[in-house]
Formats: C-alpha cells, structure tokens, sequence
C-alpha cells in the first residue's frame, strides 16, 4: 500500500508516518512545502491512499487562508482527476465554529472539493472535524493550549490564563493517529464519512492549567500525578516531551549516615512511596511495625535476612534473599521486622510503601525483632 501524506512537517503527519513506519508501513510519499509540483504528481500516479494534512490555521494573512486550505486541495484533485484514480482519501477538518471565521470556512470549502471527487471518482473519503489535538511534537506557543502551557511551564515561563472557565475539547495524538490508521485499512472500498475520535476529554482551560503547574511542582517533591486518570496521565506524558533533554536528569536527597543511605525515589496519594535503602554490611536496619502500613521489600544488590516477629505472639520468621534470585517480600502489619546485610558488599534494597510518609502521623513503632 502505498501512501501519500501531505503536510508532513505537521504535528500530526510526524506523529502519524512514525507510527505508519512502526507497523510495517514502509511505502510513504511525503509532500511538504518542499516538494516540487514534479514530485507531488508522481507520488499523486503511485498512491493508494491520500492522508491531507496540509493546510494553515495561523496565517499572516487571510488571503492565505484560501491558498493553502482550498487552492492546494484543488490541484491535489486535479492531480487526481488526471490520472483517473479511486483512492482512499483522509482529511484533517475542524470542529471549531465562529472563533476563525476564514479558517473554519477554507476548511469546509476543502471538505467540499474532496466530497465531489469522491463521488464522481468512487473513492472513499473520511472527514476528521478534529477538536484541540494535544501530544508530543505540537508547536508551543502557536495554536495549542498544551502545548504552549507545557513548554512554557517546563522552561520556567510564565502562563497566561484569560478564562480559566474556559470549556475544552481535547483529543490525545495517539488516539487521532489510531483512528487514521484505521481508516487507511479499510481502504477505498469503505464508504465516505465524518469520523468522530471515539476518546476525548471534557475539561476547562483552568483545569489544565492547574494539571501542568502541578506536574513542575510535583517532581521537585517527588509526587507522581495520579496517572489512572486518562488525561492526567496523557497530559504528564506530553509535558515531558517539553522539557529540555539535559533537564530529564535530577538529583534525590540521600540521607547518609554511618549505617548506608534511605533515599526517597517516588511519592503518590495513589500508590504510595518507592524508596531505595543502601546498608553497609554487618548493618542492621528496620526494627519496627506498623498498624496499617504495608511494605514490600526487593533485594536487587547484596545478601539480606528479613526477620519479622509477631508483635503478640512471638512467631519469628526469617528469609534469605539476596540478588542471584529476585525475589518480593511483603512487610506484614502487626510484626515488627528488620534486614540486615549479611553479605561482604553494599546491600541494596528498593521499599515500596503503601502510603507516604507523614510525619504527624507516622504509623512506626520502634521494637526490636
């Protein structure tokens, strides 16, 4: 199958061709302002399918408007016209009314033009009316919200926030390119339609705001947002994608004594507290219990025994872990417990807790196994 894709510098063609590319997709004809009227009309004879992403939504002029979005689209349709073809063809349209008056009225005119054809031609046509597309690669301070929020916030920029009641009607790029791809499958056989993104996400301006500040704040005290929540986890993923390549790395707070280290790794109200424990060896660490929180301990570098104590009845249990055999231990309530290094090296120990650590409310008892 081969497949023409214009406006291939756009921030849906880049995430939509390495998505193709990564399925086996490999026949790709990309036009972009680059590409010659030559060119184009040979990719136009070669192709299956026609992916029309081309277009302008933020011109200097509004003039521009009609070249771009309508006169392009026209001599795609000759082209097409020219060498007889019945293709499957995607369109890229908006769902936004009365803000862009000569933006929203180029774009029907393009649905128009690709309507015809593909009733005169028999090829198939999908319209996507798309909502405010958010992911990676889309340009900040342009025409996304997100985009610009998550650069601006990640480069330590100020936000502006006109109407933070704002409705928004946000579609993920994953779920867009899911959605595309699925329409090339079917080829140009299927018949002509308007294609919904079956997820999108109802918020407010403010509300999103609020999320990618959180984010900045979050990892300088090392909370994790809740990423069960769909657009919350989508949003944190398209955020990262902002920051600056030197700025992924940062440093934990390690709290060293004679003993080793504890340093604190993750932090949520979700899924509690990872940890990385270092002990010297011949060290003794723990020796305590808790009412409700649960532990688990991962040995991943050294020799350990894990002994705990029934706190009522005495009952003392021991494991031998080391890191020739991964194995979990779950800290039970109601035993006091310990590890100790057994080993001639550094032990290191990653601790899940389910809860974070509060310091009025700690939930530790000291009592020794």
């Amino acid at each position: 199958m081969k497949i023409l894709v214009t406006g291939s510098n756009g921030f849906i063609a880049k995430n939509l061709i390495v998505e193709l590319r990564s399925r086996g997709y490999e026949d790709l004809m990309l036009c972009n302002r680059d590409t010659s009227m030559e060119e184009l009309e040979r990719y136009i004879e070669k192709c299956d399918v026609l992916v029309h992403l081309a277009g302008v939504n933020r011109p200097l002029r509004e003039e521009e408007y009609y070249i771009e979005n309508v006169v392009f689209t026209e001599k795609l349709i000759k082209l097409l016209e020219n060498n007889h073809k019945k293709i499957c063809m995607l369109f890229s349209s908006t769902i936004h009314t009365g803000r862009h008056k000569c933006y929203e009225e180029s774009k029907q005119q393009g649905e128009k033009i690709l309507q015809e054809y593909a009733r005169e031609s028999g090829s198939s046509l999908f319209i996507f009316r798309l909502p405010n597309v958010f992911g990676k690669w889309c340009r900040p301070n342009y025409n996304s919200v997100v985009a610009t929020f998550c650069y601006n916030v990640s480069h330590g920029l100020d936000i502006k926030v006109n109407d933070p009641d704002a409705r928004m009607n946000l579609v993920y790029i994953d779920d867009v390119v899911n959605e595309f791809i699925s329409c090339v499958d079917r080829g140009s056989e299927a018949a002509s339609e308007y294609v919904e993104i079956s997820q999108s996400y109802q918020t407010t301006v403010g509300e999103v705001a609020q999320a990618i500040m959180s984010f900045k704040q979050g990892r300088e005290q090392l909370e994790m947002p809740y990423v069960g929540n769909p657009l919350l986890k989508r949003l944190y993923s398209t955020y990262l994608s902002y920051m600056e390549p030197e700025a992924y790395r940062y440093e934990l707070k390690m709290n060293i004594d004679a003993r080793g280290s504890f340093t604190e790794f993750l932090r949520s109200q979700n899924f509690g507290q990872v940890s990385v424990n270092v002990a010297k060896p011949g060290v003794v660490k723990g020796n305590h219990w808790h009412h409700t929180k649960v532990e688990k301990f991962l040995v991943v570098k050294g020799k350990a025994s894990i002994k705990f104590r029934h706190i009522i009845t005495g009952r003392v249990i021991e494991y031998i872990v080391s890191d020739q055999k991964l194995e979990v231990v779950d800290i039970p309530v109601g035993y006091t417990h310990n590890i100790m290094n057994i080993g001639t090296e550094d032990l290191v120990t990653i601790i899940w807790a389910n809860e974070t650590f509060d310091k009025d409310r700690p939930d530790t008892y000291y009592e020794e196994v």
